[in-house]
């Protein structure tokens, strides 16, 4: 009776398999798991790869996860845990390919109190949201690990031990593959050396076999990555990248072994272990690469705002990454909460869609925890920091803030596309020219066949893009604007109209001019109306709020802001409502003015209005006639027309300027010139602009000194840098060239590679070396050619000059010009 193989995971059942429905099983577990997939109808996880299961030697799992009935303990576990809500991510080490991907990530049809699970397959992790009235974690993990995803759980960073533990494991392969290479090649020195036909045969078998004894560990320990990863990618009907490498060293072995077993010469053992060890190199350089890029893109991509920090009973603005535990922090309605706290004073609203995707606002009373991510959606709240903030976990939370799919990168899908057919070509380059040296002159069969396979690589062309594009979100990042990734890029490179939003936009929150016209307010209303802008984020209660800042602030009730219209809430006993001229009187403005105009009402009378006069942002002329000559520029604005005649001098056209545009009213402006075929920016605050900021094809949202922003923006542009936009969208173009010219430049060391190759006058050492060459070269040349295009110093310097009138004609030294944060 033959061996059969297990319908789940693939492994040999024996000569006595278990049997269920007349299928054969290795083992209880794998049957189980099987019924148990079959019970709940994901007939799919079996389709999407053949014997996709992971078998389990130890079943004994019972009491295993008992220690996670202690609450204390689990709740340090969870990243967020609100009512019967909660979040856990879990580390699964059996996830090895896309059936684990889909089985994961249909949890919730196993069990209904699953509502959702993430999978991150690099990292092998298990986002799970789930009810907790329906199952515990313990329950949660007793499923995964019944169907054989049994989860590593430690309070530690496990991730971090894990990357520990790999890299010291490529390390210790590159030891003893450099070890062996370096002694093989002593013993081998006399075949290199005039005189070997000198040296007696018993000294050639005795230095061939050590040869071969040395070589056996480089080949079963230090290459077996390549030969495991290529079965398993045959098994699975796939051929990957390691498929030419894993012929050219079996090739290069078993040859060797064949003339050292019977002396028909010294083989090419030398080179086996010199092709291993610098692959090993090579491979330990990329994965370098990768873990260095993923930490700046998770760790410097934070937020440029700052959250108000009180310091005996001041409020400072301090950058978040400055926040510690123990800190006070003043959060005003529509901001988020940078790290986990409890509130101290105030009643919170909580909306925690951000994180959980839940949209009702939580009730919290003070003493009560608040986690990361959280938006207030009423008055300003007093926060004590629980945590350090950790920056990669918001930058995380606004990634994952995308509901619909985006369009596929069209760079990705080139490279992809490249890729797919990239080995199948080499395969067949490599076995033609070994058959054509058959013919000709055997002697350079092997060196052809296996130098063709080894110098071929994908690697440089695999890093060029995300290298680039990230090192260039990384520099873009030092200068002030913040890409929620590199795909943003590619967004912005294809733009070809730019929406401006007004208000906090292209005028200045910090430098207008304020008087009030009406009825002469008393102590008492000027107390009000500072307590209630106080709890506002919008631009203009800001601006009221500074103006007043003279004057105390007392505790308010009822507190509610209407988007675009106004504020209303009650203090000291009145009802105080501050808005625009329809929120307050219910009629359109028509005014010409040069002014903004903010009502105040009192228990339903109207005092007044404060009148502001806006200040533009610096530079705000040459930016505009930067931009005018490579984009269709529009002004969408919820403000009255009463800057129409100013704005005409800056934009030149009447037509596309446009005036009390309510946030639907400017989402479906963007529509419009969307289904024109126009690619569309939005630029905009943040505060009522984030339907428009979603809908445009790339949406960028200025940030000023308060803690605020919108998910639903792609990038966030320090106030302050706002007039270098133009040198911003310059640089994703030139990126994305950088990107071609990158991938053009790892396709000619294929090319001129394989060139020599072919010929046979290739050693497989050479080639070994050249693939590592490759990638250094593609990372130096994308690095140099990023950084030059980040500080080139005379755009500085222009751009100074242009934003500076008083510099015009000043002499300045380039390497004096500030960007914000020096670029090493």
């Amino acid at each position: 009776m033959d061996n059969k193989a297990c319908v789940h995971c693939g492994e040999d059942c024996g000569r006595h398999p278990i049997l269920w429905n007349d299928m054969p099983f290795c083992c209880s577990g794998c049957k189980t798991v099987y019924q148990l997939i079959n019970e709940h109808k994901l007939y799919s996880y079996y389709e999407i790869e053949s014997n996709p299961g992971i078998r389990i030697e130890s079943e004994k799992l019972r009491d295993k996860f008992a220690y996670l009935d202690q609450e204390e303990l689990v709740e340090q576990l969870y990243e967020f845990s609100e009512g019967k809500q909660r979040k856990v991510t879990l580390y699964v080490p059996a996830i090895h390919c896309s059936s684990c991907i889909w089985l994961l990530e249909n949890l919730h049809v196993m069990h209904p109190g699953v509502h959702k699970s993430l999978v991150n397959f690099l990292k092998k992790e298990v986002t799970v949201h789930f009810d907790i009235e329906q199952i515990t974690l313990r329950q949660l993990v007793e499923l995964m690990a019944s169907i054989h995803y049994v989860p590593e759980i430690t309070l530690d960073r496990i991730q971090k031990k894990k990357n520990q533990k790999n890299r010291k494991k490529i390390l210790y392969k590159i030891g003893v593959a450099g070890f062996c290479f370096g002694n093989i090649m002593l013993l081998s020195l006399p075949e290199y050396i005039p005189g070997k036909e000198q040296l007696e045969e018993n000294f050639k078998g005795f230095f061939g076999m050590m040869n071969f004894l040395l070589a056996l560990p480089v080949f079963l320990y230090s290459g077996n990555d390549y030969l495991i990863s290529a079965y398993k990618g045959l098994k699975h009907k796939f051929i990957n990248i390691d498929l030419p490498i894993s012929i050219g060293i079996l090739a290069l072995f078993i040859q060797s072994s064949f003339e050292i077993f019977t002396s028909a010469g010294p083989g090419y053992m030398d080179s086996l272990t010199g092709l291993i060890f610098f692959l090993l190199i090579g491979k330990w350089y990329q994965n370098h690469t990768y873990q260095a890029l993923s930490f700046e893109r998770d760790y410097r991509s934070y937020f440029p705002v700052a959250v108000s920090k009180l310091v005996d009973g001041k409020e400072v603005s301090t950058p978040i990454e400055e926040l510690q535990p123990g800190d006070r922090i003043l959060v005003r309605n529509q901001e988020l909460v940078p790290a986990d706290s409890v509130l101290e004073k105030g009643e919170g609203q909580i909306d925690y869609s951000f994180v959980s995707g839940e949209s009702t606002p939580v009730f919290k009373a003070e003493g009560s925890q608040i986690f990361a991510g959280g938006k207030q959606m009423g008055s300003a709240i007093e926060l004590r920091i629980e945590k350090e903030v950790v920056q990669s976990r918001l930058t995380q939370l606004w990634n994952q803030f995308e509901e619909e799919q985006t369009a596929p990168s069209k760079l990705k899908s080139i490279i992809d596309n490249v890729s797919q057919y990239f080995t199948l070509i080499i395969l067949l380059i490599g076995i033609s020219a070994g058959l054509y040296w058959v013919l000709n002159d055997s002697s350079k069969a092997l060196y052809a066949l296996t130098s063709v396979l080894i110098v071929a690589c994908p690697c440089a062309l695999a890093l060029s893009a995300p290298f680039a594009l990230g090192n260039t979100m990384r520099l873009m990042g030092r200068l002030g604007i913040y890409l929620k990734n590199s795909h943003v890029i590619e967004k912005l490179n294809s733009i070809t109209t730019i929406v401006f939003d007004k208000t906090g936009t292209i005028t200045q929150s910090d430098a207008v001019k304020i008087e009030f016209l009406g009825e002469a307010l008393g102590e008492g209303d000027l107390i009000a109306v500072k307590s209630v802008t106080r709890h506002s984020t919008h631009v203009l209660s800001a601006a009221i709020y500074e103006h007043l800042n003279n004057h105390d602030v007392v505790q308010v009730e009822n507190y509610e802001e209407i988007p675009a219209k106004g504020i209303t809430a009650n203090v000291n006993g009145k009802t105080i409502r501050l808005g625009s001229q329809s929120f307050i009187l219910g009629v359109k403005a028509h005014e010409t003015v040069l002014t903004t105009k903010v009502y105040l009402e009192t228990d339903g009378v109207t005092k007044g209005y404060f009148a502001l006069s806006n200040q533009y942002r610096e530079g705000l002329d040459a930016l505009i006639k930067d931009l005018s000559s490579h984009f269709n520029l529009h002004l969408i604005s919820g403000d009255n027309e009463a800057e129409r005649t100013n704005l005409v001098q800056y934009f030149g056209s009447n037509n596309n300027l446009h005036f009390n545009q309510s946030p639907q009213d400017k989402l479906e402006y963007i529509r419009k010139l969307q289904a024109k075929g126009e690619k569309v920016l939005m630029i905009g605050d943040g505060l009522n602009d984030a339907g428009a900021l979603k809908t445009s094809n790339a949406g960028i949202s200025i940030a000023d000194d308060i803690y605020h922003f919108s998910p639903a923006c792609d990038a966030i542009l320090e106030a302050k840098q706002f007039s270098r936009l133009g040198r911003f969208l310059k640089i994703t173009k030139q990126s994305i060239n950088i990107v071609k010219m990158s991938i053009g430049l790892s396709f000619l060391y294929n090319i001129v590679g394989l060139y020599f190759a072919v010929q046979g006058v290739l050693s497989p050492i050479i080639a070994a070396l050249l693939m590592p060459i490759s990638s250094v070269s593609v990372v130096a040349f994308v690095t140099f050619t990023t950084n030059y295009i980040a500080r080139n110093k005379k755009q500085d310097l222009h751009l100074a000059k242009e934003s500076s009138p008083q510099l015009k004609n000043e002499k300045l030294d380039p390497d004096v010009i500030e960007i914000n944060q020096p670029i090493p």
